[in-house]
């Protein structure tokens, strides 16, 4: 089913997926990373996520932030700073409608920060949360001016900059810099599950050892040789979402 969140006069799109009746008694919001979206085939990880959520009886909920997949909006404008303010909007409106006993936040790459972040915000509505290869190395990255292989004075930070065909505009890398990510997601003291790859080129492995450390109830699992999608050789993802159904189902 369509589901339709405005936000500063945005309408951003998502699908609530499984069996939608157990809403009120648990659901998952899955937030998608940087030039993401919320997928359209199994090689997507939220996408194939899903549906082992749904088989375990789990309602999913996954939204395009603003400028991503069919929400409204130019993703020259992104920041994680308005992306938060998407998933806090997404969030408020799920439990206006649902009512979810439980609620659950997931997020992969950028959308682990966003997650991790607003799990802190709202510590008193989320239940627990699920950070797979999440990105809080975007700070480093900001600051020594690298993105995904593009680099660019850190200093002197231009207006946008093309990222693999991605307008990412100036204020994104500049609001990076100044990010509070690990001292804010620790204000987050519920069960956390924490999943990467040892081999993600996209985000290093050390991320989510660091918030490991910050957490004061988290687990963590580093999937051998697994991407920064969580795919490898043999059943990484497999493996992977059963870690996250055995984690969101007890």
């Amino acid at each position: 089913m369509q589901y339709l969140v405005q936000r500063a006069g945005l309408t951003l799109r998502g699908e609530l997926t499984g069996p939608q009746e157990n809403a009120g008694h648990h659901l998952a919001i899955l937030f998608h990373g940087f030039k993401g979206d919320i997928g359209h085939d199994q090689a997507n990880l939220l996408f194939d996520l899903k549906d082992d959520l749904n088989a375990a009886g789990i309602p999913t909920l996954r939204m395009n932030f603003n400028g991503c997949g069919d929400s409204d909006g130019d993703f020259a404008d992104m920041t994680v700073l308005n992306e938060i303010d998407d998933a806090i909007a997404i969030l408020k409106q799920a439990i206006h409608d649902f009512h979810p006993a439980r609620l659950t936040l997931i997020g992969h790459s950028q959308g682990g920060v966003v997650a991790s972040m607003v799990a802190a915000y709202y510590h008193d509505l989320v239940d627990d949360l699920v950070l797979l290869a999440p990105a809080a190395t975007l700070v480093d990255d900001a600051n020594a001016g690298v993105c995904q292989g593009v680099t660019y004075d850190p200093n002197h930070i231009p207006e946008s900059i093309d990222v693999d065909g991605f307008t990412v505009g100036g204020a994104y890398f500049r609001t990076a810099q100044r990010l509070h990510i690990y001292e804010t997601a620790a204000g987050f003291t519920k069960p956390v599950l924490l999943i990467h790859g040892t081999a993600d080129q996209i985000v290093n492995y050390q991320a989510s050892i660091r918030y490991d450390q910050i957490y004061a109830n988290s687990t963590l699992h580093l999937i051998d040789g697994a991407s920064h999608r969580l795919i490898g050789p043999g059943t990484q993802r497999s493996n992977v979402k059963q870690l996250v159904v055995n984690f969101v189902t007890h």
